[in-house]
């Protein structure tokens, strides 16, 4: 998922600079930057991830096209998505809702727009109704 929205959030860090964790959504700003800006100042509602989110953003933006910042801003936003899953839904229903096509990569990775059902993928799995 950090692959998917990472694209997003450096459009809006390149526009912005750390301004973007605070600024006002732009209605004059292009899909791409405004949807960045939203998922951004979605994750920095958790404040315990501040410090680091907001060095990542610092270094890529002072150097915008540096590979290095940008898996450093992207390293930072997976770890964040890894210990919280329920943010990790919300930013899917933000790409679901903007239109953009997910791609589940890796092992047993799943992505659903919407699922009334279970949806398994252990080994062995005892589904019981």
């Amino acid at each position: 998922m950090a692959n998917e929205i990472t694209p997003y959030i450096t459009a809006a860090v390149s526009a912005y600079g750390t301004a973007v964790l605070i600024r006002t959504t732009d209605a004059g700003a292009d899909a791409t930057v405004s949807l960045g800006q939203r998922i951004l100042q979605r994750i920095w509602r958790r404040e315990d991830c501040r410090p680091d989110l907001e060095q990542a953003v610092k270094d890529a933006s002072e150097a915008p096209d540096d590979e290095d910042f940008q898996a450093s801003l992207r390293a930072q936003i997976k770890r964040i998505l890894r210990d919280d899953r329920v943010l990790a839904t919300e930013l899917t229903g933000m790409l679901v809702e903007a239109g953009v096509t997910l791609t589940a990569a890796g092992e047993r990775a799943v992505v659903a727009k919407d699922n009334s059902g279970v949806i398994s993928t252990g080994d062995n799995a005892t589904i019981q109704r």
